[in-house]
């Protein structure tokens, strides 16, 4: 490995030298980088610095060769299969963001026994830019629909504070098992863990000691009592809320959700009864520079078959935002 000379680009202006290495070097720890800093082996245009310096656009940073376990910020090698996978998934791209339809079946993040994941293909997703797209919030691995993504630190930072003050409006859209007694509502069930379950985290309504828990929700169409379109929008964000809401307050279990449906999920016959039907359809939320920005991500395709099979039109959904806003 030899020194590298590194010119900082405009989205690091006015950032500190540590803050530029924890964005640019995430392995490297901070007892690391000040070791590097008294031994004078990182510089700036060719000066002694120090953790707390501001970078300007142009300044030059000298990196001496680093250890392994201090990976930088680089590209990662990705096929070319993954990386066509990813480009595929864009709904929606500008200079700040970049949002994709996420399928049902991948999961977001990595964990144990994952390692085909969308945080780890965002490299994909650089297009001309330095640094990679960030994650701001996350769907379920069964989930499928909106995924955003921020193209720097500064708008995945605006981004995600919108989702933890709720000015991010999602719509979600689930085909259930049965119909709900009311054909529209606001569900008030809080939710805690159930604690004993093997096999991964688990929710219950809990009225008790449960976290507040709401959602808003109407039904779209049925087929009689077997099924039914639901149209969802969370108020709070609750792990699997949606899911847990569907089959413990409404008594509709979620087409393919064995964990809260059991075996009743699977029980309508669907050609793709296996997989989840639960959809993040669209997303309505400020833009991390100006202007709001709104999605909407088209169905997968086992529940586009669904809707075929059970006779539901996508074009009965009319306004969904404005009519949650308003039953709010």
């Amino acid at each position: 490995m030899t020194v590298q000379f590194v010119t900082v680009k405009p989205q690091d202006d006015d950032i500190r030298l540590d803050r530029w290495f924890s964005r640019h070097y995430p392995g490297l720890k901070n007892g690391q980088l000040q070791r590097l800093l008294r031994g004078k082996n990182i510089k700036v245009n060719g000066e002694k610095t120090t953790a707390s310096h501001r970078l300007s656009v142009g300044d030059e940073i000298r990196i001496p060769p680093l250890d392994v376990s201090e990976k930088s910020n680089l590209p990662r090698d990705l096929s070319k299969a993954d990386m066509d996978f990813m480009r595929s998934l864009v709904l929606y791209r500008d200079a700040d963001v970049i949002v994709l339809n996420k399928p049902a079946g991948i999961a977001v993040q990595g964990g144990t026994k994952t390692e085909r994941h969308i945080d780890g293909m965002l490299d994909a997703l650089r297009f001309d830019y330095d640094e990679k797209p960030r994650l701001v919030h996350r769907l379920d691995k069964d989930t499928s629909g909106v995924l955003v993504l921020g193209r720097s630190a500064h708008a995945a930072a605006r981004l995600a504070e919108a989702f933890k003050t709720r000015e991010a409006h999602k719509i979600y859209w689930a085909v259930v098992v049965g119909k709900p007694k009311l054909l529209s509502g606001k569900i008030d069930a809080p939710l805690s863990k159930l604690s004993g379950i093997g096999g991964g985290e688990q929710m219950k309504i809990d009225f008790d000691n449960g976290q507040r828990a709401q959602t808003l929700y109407r039904v779209l169409d049925s087929l009689g009592q077997k099924a039914a379109w639901l149209e969802m929008s969370p108020l709070t964000g609750r792990t699997h809320q949606l899911r847990v809401h569907a089959a413990q307050a409404l008594n509709t279990p979620i087409v393919g959700d064995g964990k809260y449906g059991g075996d009743r999920s699977f029980s309508l016959g669907l050609a793709g009864n296996s997989k989840m039907h639960l959809h993040a359809r669209a997303i309505r939320m400020p833009h991390p520079v100006k202007g709001v920005l709104e999605v909407t991500a088209p169905l997968p395709p086992h529940m586009q078959d669904s809707f075929s099979f059970l006779g539901f039109n996508e074009k009965d959904s009319i306004h969904p935002f404005d009519y949650f806003t308003k039953e709010s």
